[in-house]
C-alpha cells in the first residue's frame, strides 16, 4: 500500500486577506451572517424568552422549523439558479429582499402577532438567505487557488460563524436596552437590516461574472432548470464518493446536535438556575453561543493542520468520537458548567466535519453543478436537524431532563461514523489499485 504525503505551505489569514476578491467575499459573508445571527436571536428571544408569551417543546420545534426548513424548500431553487445566474447579482438581490422582510417580521413581532403571519415572514427571510449562503460557498473557488481551499474555507466559515455569534450577542444586548416584550423584541429584530444591506453593498462591488458560474449546464427553460436542481445535485453527490461519505458524517452530527439543542433550550428556560457568573435563561444561551463560537474559532485554526497531519478520514472519525464522548461525559450531568463545556467540544468537532464537507464539495464537484450540490447539502443538513428537534419535542419533558435522549444523540455519532467509513471504502474501491491514500493530507476528502 502506497502512502502519499503532500507538503503544503500554509498561507495564513494575512495572505488571504491580501487577495482583494477574497477580502470582499469575506466581508460580504461577515455582514450577512451578523444580520442572520441578530435576526435569529431576536426572533428566538421574542418567541422563547418573552414574558408576554409561553413556549412549550412543540412551539420551540415549530420555531426551529421556521428557521431551518426554508433551507430545504428553497435549497433546490437556489442551487439551480446559482448555477444559471450571475452569483454576484443573486447575492445582492437576495440580501436586499431579505432586508424588506426582516422589517415585516419585526413589525409582526412588535404587533404581538404569532403563528402564521409571523412564521410566513420569517420563513421568507430565512429561505431567501439560502441564495446568499450557497452563493458565497459556490463562489469561493473563483477567488483562491484550489490547493488552498481548506484553509480559505476554514477562515471564511469560521469568521462567519463567529460573526453570527456576535450578531446574536448584539441581539441580547439590544433586547436588554429596548425591552424583552413584543415592542422591544420587534425593534431588536429590525436592526438585522443593517447587516443585510451592508452585505448587499459590498457584494455589489464585484465585477459581473467574476464569481461564476463559468459555464451553464442547464436547459434553456428556467422552470425546468429549477425543477431538476435537486436531482442534479443528488446525482453529482453520488458520483463523488468523497462528498457522499463526508455528508453521512455531517448529517449524523446535525441530527445529534438537534437533540442536544432542544434539551439545552428547555433546561435554560425551565430547569437551570444561575451559578455565579454563569446564567440561565436567554443569558445562558448567550454563554452557550460564546462557548460554541470559541469551538468554531479553534476548529478554523486547527482543521487544515489536523487534516495535513492525520488525513481527512482519521480527522472526521476523531471528530465524531470526540462529539460522542462530550455528549456522554459532559452532556449527561445537565449542569450549567458541563453544558458550556459540552457546547464547546461538540461544536468544535462538528465544525471540523463541516469544513471537510465544504472543501470536498468545492474541490471535487464541477463548478457548473456546485451550486446545486451545496443546495442539496443545505437541504439535508437542515432536514436532519428539524426532524431531530421535532421528534425530541414529542417525547422530552418540559424541564428538559432527558438522559435517555442524550444517550440517543451520542449513539447517532456512531451511526455517522459507520456511514462515513462505509462510503469511504466505496471511494477506495474506485481508486487506481496501489494508490490508496490512507493518510491523504491534500485538500480532498478521503
Amino acid at each position: 500500500m502506497t502512502t502519499l504525503a503532500v507538503e503544503k505551505h500554509h498561507w495564513g489569514s494575512r495572505r488571504f486577506l491580501g487577495i482583494p476578491a477574497y477580502r470582499r467575499l469575506l466581508a460580504t459573508r461577515l455582514a450577512s451572517q451578523w444580520g442572520d445571527g441578530l435576526f435569529q436571536a431576536g426572533l428566538a428571544g421574542a418567541v422563547l424568552f418573552n414574558p408576554e408569551r409561553q413556549a412549550d417543546p412543540l412551539a420551540i420545534a415549530t420555531g426551529f422549523a421556521v428557521l431551518l426548513l426554508p433551507y430545504s424548500v428553497i435549497g433546490p431553487f437556489a442551487g439551480a439558479l446559482l448555477d444559471r445566474w450571475d452569483r454576484k447579482k443573486v447575492i445582492v438581490a437576495a440580501n436586499i429582499t431579505r432586508a424588506v422582510f426582516v422589517l415585516l417580521t419585526a413589525g409582526a413581532v412588535g404587533a404581538g402577532l404569532s403563528d402564521l403571519p409571523l412564521y410566513v415572514s420569517a420563513l421568507i427571510v430565512m429561505g431567501i438567505g439560502r441564495f446568499v449562503g450557497a452563493g458565497l460557498s459556490a463562489s469561493l473557488p473563483h477567488v483562491v487557488p484550489e490547493d488552498h481551499l481548506v484553509e480559505a474555507n476554514a477562515l471564511a466559515t469560521t469568521a462567519g460563524a463567529i460573526m453570527a455569534v456576535v450578531g446574536a450577542s448584539c441581539a441580547i444586548g439590544f433586547r436588554t436596552i429596548l425591552g424583552a416584550g413584543d415592542g422591544g423584541s420587534g425593534w431588536t429584530t429590525s436592526i438585522a437590516v443593517v447587516g443585510l444591506l451592508t452585505s448587499a453593498f459590498i457584494a455589489s462591488r464585484f465585477k459581473p461574472g467574476v464569481l461564476g458560474p463559468d459555464e451553464v449546464d442547464e436547459p434553456n427553460n428556467a422552470f425546468m432548470a429549477v425543477a431538476r436542481g435537486l436531482l442534479d445535485g443528488a446525482k453529482a453527490t453520488w458520483r463523488t464518493p468523497s462528498v457522499t461519505a463526508a455528508l453521512a458524517a455531517v448529517l449524523a452530527h446535525r441530527a445529534a446536535f438537534g437533540i442536544s439543542l432542544m434539551i439545552t433550550l428547555l433546561l435554560m428556560r425551565y430547569s437551570l438556575e444561575d451559578v455565579g457568573i454563569l446564567k440561565a435563561g436567554i443569558g445562558g444561551l448567550g454563554e452557550v453561543a460564546v462557548a460554541g463560537g470559541a469551538g468554531v474559532l479553534l476548529a478554523g485554526i486547527l482543521t487544515d493542520r489536523i487534516v495535513d497531519r492525520f488525513g481527512v478520514t482519521r480527522t472526521v472519525c476523531g471528530a465524531l468520537l470526540l462529539s460522542a464522548a462530550a455528549q456522554v461525559g459532559l452532556g449527561l450531568p445537565m449542569t450549567l458548567p458541563t453544558i458550556l463545556a459540552a457546547s464547546f467540544f461538540v461544536i468544535f468537532a462538528g465544525q471540523i466535519v463541516k469544513l471537510c464537507v465544504d472543501t470536498a464539495v468545492q474541490h471535487d464537484i464541477p463548478d457548473e453543478v456546485r451550486g446545486r450540490v451545496f443546495a442539496l447539502y443545505d437541504t439535508l443538513f437542515n432536514v436532519a436537524q428539524v426532524t431531530a428537534v421535532t421528534i425530541t419535542a414529542m417525547v422530552v419533558p418540559l424541564n428538559g431532563r432527558a438522559p435517555v435522549l442524550m444517550l440517543a444523540a451520542a449513539a447517532l455519532y456512531f451511526v455517522g461514523l459507520a456511514g462515513f467509513l462505509t462510503l469511504s471504502a466505496r471511494k477506495r474501491q474506485v481508486q487506481h489499485p496501489g494508490l490508496v491514500r490512507e493518510n491523504d493530507s491534500s485538500h480532498s476528502i478521503g
